[in-house]
Order: C-alpha cells, then sequence, then structure tokens
C-alpha cells in the first residue's frame, strides 16, 4: 500500500515480427492481418500490423511495474484505440496522474509509436490504500 499515488514510470517496447509472432502463437490469435503474409501486404494497410491487446499489455506492464499486485487487484483501463500499429516501431507507454482523491488514483494513458503518433489513449484507475 501507498500513502500517496506513486509516479508511473513510461516504458517503451520494441514490436518487431519476432515480438507479435510470439504474441500470436501466446493469444492463438494468427490472423494474417498481424503475420507477414501476403494478405497482410494486400490488406488495407499495405503490411503487417500488431494486435492491439499485444499494445494494452505494454499499459498493463507499465502499471504493475508501479502499484505490483495491486494492479492486478484493484487496477481499472478503459482505453481507445486511435491508430494501427505498423511493424516494426518503438512503442512508448505512459501515464500521468490527473486525479488522486480517497486513496484512488487515476491516470491519464496512452502509447505513441517513434513517429510520436497516438496508437492508445484512455485513463487507468487503481485504488491503492
Amino acid at each position: 500500500m501507498y500513502n500517496v499515488a506513486p509516479t508511473v514510470e513510461s516504458i517503451s517496447r520494441l514490436i518487431d515480427q519476432g515480438r507479435v509472432n510470439a504474441y500470436a502463437d501466446a493469444a492463438r490469435d494468427h490472423n494474417p492481418l498481424h503475420l507477414d503474409t501476403p494478405e497482410a501486404r494486400a490488406g488495407q494497410f499495405g503490411r503487417p500490423v500488431a494486435h492491439g491487446m499485444l499494445i494494452l499489455a505494454i499499459v498493463s506492464e507499465m502499471m504493475s511495474n508501479a502499484f505490483g499486485l495491486l494492479w492486478a487487484e484493484e487496477g481499472h483501463l478503459k482505453v481507445r484505440w486511435r491508430a494501427p500499429t505498423f511493424i516494426p516501431t518503438t512503442v512508448v507507454s505512459n501515464a500521468i496522474l490527473k486525479e488522486d482523491v480517497d486513496g484512488v488514483a487515476r491516470y491519464e494513458i496512452f502509447c505513441e509509436g517513434e513517429d510520436g503518433q497516438k496508437l492508445l489513449t484512455g485513463t487507468a484507475r487503481v485504488k491503492y490504500m
């Protein structure tokens, strides 16, 4: 437990085809959109894109780093995907404390690609006391 809401440190992860393939195996989601396939290259984006849940996992890792088990027990996310994550890119996840009331912290969260484009935005809330 904390006396005040902690600062949540940003994290970055390289999202390359190897990581996407490993996620596809783990999630059993081998949609050709995410793989280096002719279907992905012929699709709407012209190349593979990362799974949205892989990007969201970076947010959860960031919040877990700050809150540990409290994040799993008391954390809540509300997000919206803003853009596809083209492979390869380095994704940076950030959290900005917006409110700290009665032991509940609310953060603005977002993930950006290396070009600065917002890939995901939303809020994270966690009861820490």
